[in-house]
């Protein structure tokens, strides 16, 4: 058994756009499909609009409406593109013998139920899963094979809603978490998760595994593999599998993503006191030399880097104060006076940094400068801030720590609200 596959006995399979382009697609999706099914899996199917048909309804609808369609028509007209792929997937597994159903938003059945937010509506989990239990699962104990259209909603009283952009995805996520799922298998027009882009980058290869967060952190770069809002829904319990549209079976090798991320958002201190190492000069960012001789020094004296910026003439490490030795300050000290491009470094201790992590936290407009206003509200002086992987560390005065955790939550809740 090749290391990626597993003996699953229940899945939930999402079929991309790419993957649903044209019949001769679709009848080649039925059959993989249908091939696991007789295996005995239980198996729950997720489709997208076929091709560009959600883009398609948009212009049509805009058009017709003169630019003034209401995001609530939007949603019920955007739906329509799912609604037909659905149909027709089902349609194909019933040609091809087995028992299969397309669960129709308008049905009293339906189990993706959300806010009443149009065109980024987002599920209420706890009716969703009691939805699923109650209406999916029975389907699947007698042997029938729902086939689900993705990216819709419904509010409790019956408005159909749209997830957004990666809305399929989040359905999935979302449906594998009430049937308490062995694996989510998302079938795509890429063979999985690539270490670079195969389009700008020659000699690419598939990644066996890679964990959530790790995800994230590429995802932060602009590479859309899964989008970041759907794996918040991702259980960390359940494995999802990237795998390309021409495979022929569902086993078939791809990337297997682990883990899950936090449901709710996270504002942390570091525990110890942090300082911040200044070296200033000219052309620093121009000396890959320097900074290396640098970084050399500071990793082989086993201390964390918390964190680094850098500019044209100055590079600054946050390091933890009780690992920094007066050697390595000296050390440090000695390259810079050696070196032509560096001219002084400057110490600053007692800091301590704030991690504030939420997914997708660094895309919400006004966030950084939320938290530096119920900062400066306070007082409070920021001496260093960085946005990465769905986080941002903000490095502050050590006795000013427990006072700006308690304004950057309020101030980044209130943004995520």
């Amino acid at each position: 058994m090749k290391k990626d596959e597993m003996c699953f006995s229940r899945v939930v399979v999402k079929f991309g756009g790419t993957s649903l382009a044209d019949g001769l697609k679709i009848s080649k999706a039925a059959e993989i499909v249908a091939k696991e099914a007789r295996r005995g899996t239980e198996i729950t199917v997720v489709v997208s609009a076929m091709g560009r048909t959600t883009d398609h309804l948009i212009a049509t609808a805009e058009e017709a409406c003169g630019g003034r369609v209401s995001n609530r028509d939007l949603d019920d007209i955007m739906a329509m593109g799912e609604l037909t792929s659905a149909r027709i997937f089902a349609a194909a597994l019933r040609a091809r013998g087995l028992k299969s159903r397309m669960i129709d938003p308008y049905d009293p059945e339906w189990p993706i139920i959300t806010d009443g937010s149009f065109t980024k509506a987002k599920p209420i989990l706890p009716l969703c899963e009691a939805a699923i239990r109650d209406h999916i699962q029975p389907l699947l104990r007698r042997g029938v094979i729902p086939v689900v259209p993705g990216f819709i909603g419904k509010t409790r009283e019956g408005a159909i809603t749209t997830l957004g952009r990666g809305g399929s995805d989040v359905t999935a996520f979302v449906l594998a978490r009430g049937l308490q799922a062995d694996q989510v298998i998302l079938v795509t027009d890429v063979e999985g998760i690539m270490t670079a882009d195969p389009k700008v980058v020659k000699g690419t290869r598939r990644l066996d595994e890679v964990s959530v967060d790790v995800l994230v952190g590429l995802a932060d770069t602009g590479a859309k593999f899964i989008r970041k809002k759907a794996l918040k829904y991702k259980s960390p319990s359940i494995d999802i599998k990237v795998m390309k549209n021409s495979s022929s079976d569902l086993r078939s090798e791809g990337t297997i993503i682990r883990g899950g991320l936090p449901q709710n958002l996270v504002v942390d201190a570091y525990s110890n006191p942090v300082m911040a190492v200044t070296v200033v000069g000219k052309r620093v960012s121009e000396s890959p030399e320097v900074v290396y001789r640098i970084l050399r020094e500071v990793r082989g004296s086993k201390v964390e880097i918390l964190g680094m910026s850098m500019n044209e003439n100055s590079l600054i490490l946050y390091l933890p104060v009780t690992n920094v030795s007066e050697r390595l300050l000296e050390t440090i000290h000695s390259i810079i006076v050696e070196e032509e491009e560096t001219i002084a470094m400057a110490l600053r201790r007692n800091l301590t940094f704030i991690k504030v992590r939420d997914v997708g936290l660094e895309e919400t407009p006004g966030v950084i400068s939320d938290i530096a206003d119920a900062l400066k509200s306070s007082s409070i002086n920021i001496y260093g801030i960085f946005t990465i992987t769905s986080s941002v560390i903000i490095f502050v005065d050590q006795k000013d720590k427990d006072q700006a955790v308690h304004l950057i939550k309020e101030a980044v809740k209130s943004d995520s609200s």
